[in-house]
């Protein structure tokens, strides 16, 4: 084809510009990243309005004033290639819906991958609930302040993307056991071990003081951390791992972020970082401690002003990883990956005995005295699971931060589990992080689902007995893969 002198200029021009675009673009924007390691931090504020139930009891009440603001505290991880983020929320439980719709949200904005971002809840008990109705359904229709709460994630996100600076890491851990018991007790008293579904249990979770025999299951004392420093050495970000539910000791129905926000703040104290500019940023996340708390049930301790006992953990933590940094080793050359996969599991269903004892149970006058004093909410949960799908398919993720891998469960995971995760890994240090991406309830072991307890029962745990091993299955076959 003949073309004029013009055209033939306009097309070169053309192919130049589409070539030089071509050469600039990539999937992830690499043409905007700078070489080495570099990482940000960022907080948004996600405090709900009062009079809003606050949720982690079984009557839960409206919040009626706000003792330390609820926040989203993010951290931005970036190799040169590989970009990861790490999000922790001030709640009891969020659902996947809500992380889908923040991660969508940061991927539009920033095309960070998916599967590269990790967010899960923190666990305290003194926030309002981000929950659907029913956490077997996935519900597209988000209410305000899910939307509210996958918005201000998704900001967070993106502050800590606009902070990113050349950075160095370290990572270590330190063993602290004081703070931690199992709540999980073989009792001598058969009333003590009652069940909502009209039998008795070997075991009882949080007992009294007397006819204790022994604990059901371990603890986990090591507490695990992740600190990232600007090239010049001031202070970004610490993420700590510490395998303890919660505190609580909150004054009436305030919200609170209990010991992970006491933490996180007592950090910034310690580094002398108030006033950094960025802010530095604390952040706790929640290892395995669906089965513990803090209470000594057989020494018992001084009882507590209200927020005083968080504030004893959540410093003494603080104080541990400051300590351990003394002797840290900072890097700035690391390697970053990230997998995460679906996994179906099935859901427990009541049989027809079952269906028909908490027909019973409804039938009762509320003034008869019940055989067990939470038999009517249980027999409404198994209801719900009656009518609930018959399978779930769950997101499980992992992230490598050079030798250190970190898994991601989105259940209240019993500490065997945790330890079994730090044995079996092939990284050269694992802690995991759980209610992540998504929140499905309590996840015990099939051992501990033959002893009983208030974690096994129908309702409070909603999957197959032996998910725990297929969950742990999968995460060693994908830290394989990104090892």
């Amino acid at each position: 084809m003949n073309c004029s002198p013009r055209i033939r200029r306009l097309t070169s021009l053309f192919l130049a510009a589409a070539i030089f675009l071509c050469s600039n673009m990539t999937t992830y924007g690499q043409a905007a990243k700078a070489p080495g390691f570099r990482a940000g931090a960022a907080t948004a504020n996600i405090t709900p309005p009062l009079d809003e139930l606050v949720v982690g009891g079984f009557s839960p009440q409206p919040a009626d004033s706000v003792h330390d603001e609820l926040h989203v505290r993010c951290l931005v991880l970036d190799d040169g290639t590989t970009r990861l983020a790490i999000v922790l929320c001030d709640n009891v439980g969020i659902p996947r819906e809500v992380f889908d719709a923040a991660k969508k949200q940061i991927f539009e904005k920033t095309g960070l991958p998916i599967e590269n971002q990790l967010m899960a809840a923190t666990h305290t008990h003194s926030a309002i609930s981000a929950r659907s109705a029913n956490s077997l359904v996935y519900d597209s229709q988000l209410n305000d302040y899910q939307r509210f709460l996958a918005r201000r994630i998704a900001d967070g996100v993106r502050i800590a993307i606009k902070r990113l600076e050349p950075a160095k890491i370290a990572w270590g851990a330190v063993d602290e056991p004081s703070q931690l018991f199992n709540r999980r007790w073989y009792v001598e008293n058969e009333v003590d071990r009652r069940n909502p579904f009209g039998g008795v249990d070997k075991v009882r979770m949080n007992p009294g003081s007397t006819g204790l025999i022994k604990p059901a299951g371990p603890t986990d004392p090591q507490m695990s951390f992740v600190s990232v420093q600007s090239a010049s050495g001031r202070p970004i970000a610490i993420l700590g791992n510490y395998s303890l539910h919660y505190v609580g000791g909150v004054s009436g129905n305030s919200i609170s972020g209990d010991y992970f926000a006491v933490f996180a703040n007592h950090l910034s104290k310690l580094l002398g970082a108030t006033e950094s500019d960025p802010p530095f940023v604390g952040i706790m996340s929640n290892g395995t401690s669906g089965d513990v708390n803090n209470v000594n049930r057989v020494e018992r301790g001084p009882r507590y002003e209200p927020y005083q006992k968080m504030r004893e953990v959540g410093q003494l933590m603080a104080s541990r990883v400051i300590d351990s940094l003394k002797s840290a080793n900072y890097v700035d050359n690391v390697t970053l990956a990230a997998k995460a996969e679906e996994l179906p599991l099935r859901i427990r269903k009541p049989d027809a005995g079952l269906l028909k004892y908490i027909d019973s149970v409804l039938a009762k006058p509320k003034d008869e005295k019940p055989f067990h004093q939470h038999e009517r909410t249980y027999a409404e949960r198994v209801k719900q699971l009656a009518n609930s799908p018959d399978e779930i398919k769950i997101q499980l993720q992992v992230l490598r931060i050079g030798s250190l891998g970190i898994a991601a469960i989105p259940f209240e995971v019993f500490t065997e589990t945790g330890l079994e995760i730090k044995e079996r890994s092939p990284m050269k240090s694992t802690f995991t992080i759980e209610l992540a991406n998504g929140s499905y309830g309590y996840l015990p072991t099939p051992d501990q689902h033959e002893l009983g307890g208030y974690e096994t029962w129908l309702g409070t745990n909603r999957v197959e007995v032996k998910a725990s091993e297929k969950i742990v299955d999968r995460l060693m076959a994908m830290f394989d893969q990104v090892k």
